[in-house]
């Protein structure tokens, strides 16, 4: 199969604790031909949705980071494969949030017609910290505006902590805790956050949202679904003096058991993901209360593997090889 990935660039990545990284070696292993692009290569010739293109396909059987070095060097070399993006048989959209919009649109009138990890439109609705908003029964008590009156407000009657997220960014900036403990700085926090000094309808809107205690000891849980079902969960607890959990903040993985609630969370919205073409996602929760899907390049592979001794790489890359087959025979069809 001719396999593509759109990413970041090569360099920038440490294999040995990056997703794509993992399943490009997976594709590599299995013979397939693997290219990679970036979102600005992506255009149209014609009419027809092309890509500036290289193939990074080498010889199976290196370790990852010797496989790693060897597409670094294939893929500075001049030469560039120029293809019709309707020729590849998948296509993983893995560049690291924010969303590239512009690519998401070149990309959505071939939709039916390449097997996209994850569906153009789903990235579009499940990029935005509101998705969670679709299952109001499984979230923290949540709130949003650009009313810093309002806003204020709202804590004030709240009357514990919260947590406030800017809507727009990403890997846990920008996300602090707030209370009435503080009132000088809440006030002067909540105006610089939406930009209380721009015209209302410039603001920038925020959300507050309770914040569940539970996260400073037990952190929270990162676990990856596949077409709805559970591929494997960590642990991700935060550095000392900090609250957030993120690896890119200090946060360190540990292994984890899945929890009958937390199970019951991934029944529950599974059939919204796969409605919405969100195959490979990773759910955020803490003390079994959803916090966020991540579906824009969502990591975990390789630290999950470390802790539980397995290989979801592989569950992933049987999966896009059965349904882009089927995508071939049967470009209509639903995947079941």
């Amino acid at each position: 199969m001719q396999i593509a990935f759109v990413m970041d660039r090569l360099e920038a990545i440490d294999p040995a604790f990056e997703t794509t990284a993992s399943l490009m070696y997976e594709c590599n292993q299995r013979g397939h031909s693997v290219f990679f692009l970036e979102p600005h290569d992506i255009y149209v010739r014609k009419q027809d949705v092309v890509a500036r293109m290289k193939e990074v396909t080498v010889g199976p059987d290196l370790d990852l980071q010797a496989y790693w070095k060897k597409i670094i060097a294939q893929q500075q070399k001049e030469s560039l494969s120029f293809e019709e993006l309707v020729e590849l048989d998948v296509l993983f959209l893995r560049k690291d949030p924010p969303l590239n919009y512009s690519s998401i649109e070149f990309l959505a009138p071939i939709r039916d017609q390449v097997f996209m990890i994850n569906d153009p439109f789903g990235m579009v609705l499940g990029n935005s910290k509101l998705y969670t908003l679709n299952f109001p029964e499984l979230i923290p008590e949540t709130h949003i505006s650009r009313d810093p009156s309002r806003l204020r407000k709202i804590i004030d009657t709240f009357g514990g902590d919260m947590v406030i997220k800017p809507l727009g960014r990403f890997g846990g900036q920008g996300i602090i805790k707030v209370s009435t403990r503080d009132p000088e700085n809440l006030n002067s926090l909540i105006q610089f956050y939406v930009g209380a000094h721009k015209p209302y309808a410039e603001r920038e809107q925020i959300m507050v949202q309770e914040y569940v205690k539970a996260v400073k000891e037990q952190g929270d849980v990162r676990i990856l679904l596949l077409n709805g079902e559970i591929l494997g969960a960590m642990c991700r607890k935060p550095p000392d003096g900090s609250f957030r959990t993120n690896i890119h903040a200090g946060g360190k993985a540990f292994k984890h058991e899945i929890t009958p609630m937390e199970r019951r969370i991934c029944e529950q919205i599974k059939p919204r993901l796969i409605r919405d073409g969100l195959y490979f996602v990773g759910l955020d929760l803490i003390d079994e209360k959803l916090i966020e899907v991540n579906c824009v390049s969502p990591g975990g592979i390789p630290r999950i593997n470390r802790l539980d001794g397995i290989r979801i790489e592989s569950e992933v890359i049987d999966f896009v090889e059965k349904h882009a087959l089927a995508r071939k025979q049967y470009p209509r069809a639903a995947l079941s």
